[in-house]
């Protein structure tokens, strides 16, 4: 999407004066970024899943439904989505929706953690087809296997550097290395750097979110304090030639801001659509409380993007609530939207991470943890299961078949996801 489309009157409140940021402030006809993680189902378990995937959910959307979705998507001027999952390439009709995607002009970015990226496939990514509207994401969470493997599973780390030495050697430009800062990573920043170098690939950091499974795992994975100036230090020094999607912007109270809109953009230029339609305030945010509506009623996604009541809240002007006195708050804005919610702290108070230390103050407090509203994890342990999982499992809500591929019948009539 290029340009700001206008709306009519009544359906938004006007800028200010009129500054792009504004713009997106109060939300755009169209989200410029939308994630749609299109399966459940995943080989691995990672420790700190934001959808706390493993089992698919048999309602997801048939392939039919899926173009349907895209034929929308191409309709409101969405340039790109980023499909995730789960491993999003385990659903056997994904390379069918990655075309079909192609061919209707919506770029795709899609997140994977390489099980599926064979040097056939890694030509064909490569290839004129694809016609340079693809992006991968090879998710990597060290720069050892020790590291990575500790939270995404025996044998992740080797699977994900197969998958970029198949797509260096296809010939495929620039592929993306996703890492999300724990406090294990933050002293291999250097060395994350250079083993994306030695690929032809583009460094991508994200921060860790207390949601899905990572909620489980937050107190002990999330950087300290120390480590975060460590972080906005580094970040400093490599400009643009590292990737954030805005992750940090809690971190510009230490002074100057990160590259980026740094704003939270939940509602407002992004959300997410999950596997059987649902479409959430933010991908960092699977819960309930920032579900905005069903893109298979009446309206399609269209209708719950412009019109759904959370959107509407959410793209109201702001106030600053405990943090609006607080010198810092025009640049980092108050923080995340969903690292508070899931930390149980107010949506308008400090961030759990704020770089002043009034977070550390908050999280002292009194509050709640809600309840997660979703749970698609395996209910015995799989064989990639991080060292470190040993968490708690809550039931999930839906009924999931124990089997990530059950009900998939791939070609040559053989099941399972070894294939």
């Amino acid at each position: 999407m290029t340009t700001v489309q206008q709306r009519p009157a009544g359906r938004r409140p006007a800028t200010r004066n009129g500054t792009r940021i504004e713009e997106f402030e109060l939300g755009l006809d169209a989200p410029i970024c939308l994630t749609w993680e299109l399966t459940y189902a995943c080989n691995l378990a990672c420790a700190h899943c934001l959808s706390s995937s493993g089992k698919r959910d048999p309602r997801e959307l048939s392939t039919e439904q899926c173009e349907a979705v895209i034929d929308e998507l191409q309709r409101m001027q969405v340039f790109y989505v980023n499909i995730g999952g789960g491993e999003p390439t385990i659903r056997p009709d994904f390379w069918h929706l990655l075309e079909y995607a192609v061919d209707h002009q919506v770029g795709v970015k899609f997140s994977t953690n390489g099980v599926r990226i064979t040097p056939e496939r890694a030509r064909f990514l490569a290839s004129p087809a694809c016609g340079g509207y693809v992006d991968v994401q090879i998710s990597l969470d060290g720069a050892t296997a020790e590291v990575n493997d500790h939270v995404r599973g025996t044998g992740s780390y080797a699977t994900a550097l197969s998958a970029l030495e198949n797509l260096r050697d296809a010939g495929f430009s620039d592929a993306k290395i996703s890492v999300v800062c724990t406090r294990e990573n933050i002293g291999q920043l250097d060395e994350l750097k250079a083993l994306a170098d030695s690929y032809g690939a583009t460094l991508r950091l994200t921060r860790l979110r207390p949601s899905g499974r990572g909620a489980d795992v937050w107190d002990d994975l999330h950087p300290l304090p120390q480590q975060q100036r460590v972080l906005y230090d580094w970040l400093m020094a490599h400009g643009d030639g590292v990737l954030t999607g805005d992750s940090f912007f809690h971190l510009a109270a230490f002074g100057e801001s990160l590259p980026g809109l740094n704003l939270c953009g939940a509602g407002r230029v992004v959300c997410l659509i999950d596997p059987v339609g649902d479409v959430y305030a933010c991908p960092f945010a699977i819960h309930d409380d920032f579900l905005a509506g069903n893109l298979l009623a009446e309206g399609g996604f269209q209708r719950v993007w412009q019109t759904s009541e959370l959107f509407m809240q959410l793209r109201s002007p702001q106030t600053g609530g405990a943090c609006a006195t607080c010198q810092f708050y025009d640049s980092c804005r108050g923080g995340c939207m969903a690292a508070k919610f899931f930390t149980g702290l107010p949506l308008d108070g400090p961030d759990p991470e704020c770089v002043q230390g009034y977070g550390e103050t908050a999280l002292l407090g009194d509050r709640t943890i809600p309840a997660a509203s979703q749970d698609h994890s395996r209910a015995e342990p799989g064989r990639n299961q991080p060292v470190m999982l040993q968490l708690t499992r809550r039931p999930p809500v839906s009924a999931c078949a124990e089997d990530p591929l059950a009900g998939f019948e791939p070609a040559g009539g053989q099941k399972g996801c070894g294939s």
